[in-house]
């Protein structure tokens, strides 16, 4: 892969508007090289083969049947219970509505 240029980078901080000395444009020159590479790299290895995964590992939700047992009955439920309205939990009103 071609290196990309001292010149190159300079356009591309111009067109992003980014002002850079003479150092750091040298400097990014050898860094976006390094980063160019990797992503060429990477694309090598995602071939059409591989399919497109949002998960490294199969994900499976894990349920199990429904059963019906034994439980408390409302009033069971309530009786200790502060209050309670209707086979509910009654609590203090919060806000002003009625």
């Amino acid at each position: 892969m071609a290196a990309i240029s001292r010149d190159e980078v300079a356009n591309l901080a111009r067109l992003a508007r980014i002002s850079m000395s003479d150092a750091e444009l040298d400097h990014l020159a050898g860094e976006m090289d390094v980063i160019l590479g990797a992503v060429a790299r990477v694309q090598e290895v995602a071939g059409a083969d591989v399919p497109p995964t949002s998960h490294p590992l199969a994900v499976n939700n894990v349920t199990r049947e429904d059963v019906v047992t034994p439980s408390l009955t409302p009033e069971q439920a309530l009786s200790g219970a502060p209050a309670s309205s209707e086979q509910r939990f009654k609590v203090p009103q919060i806000l002003g509505e009625e």
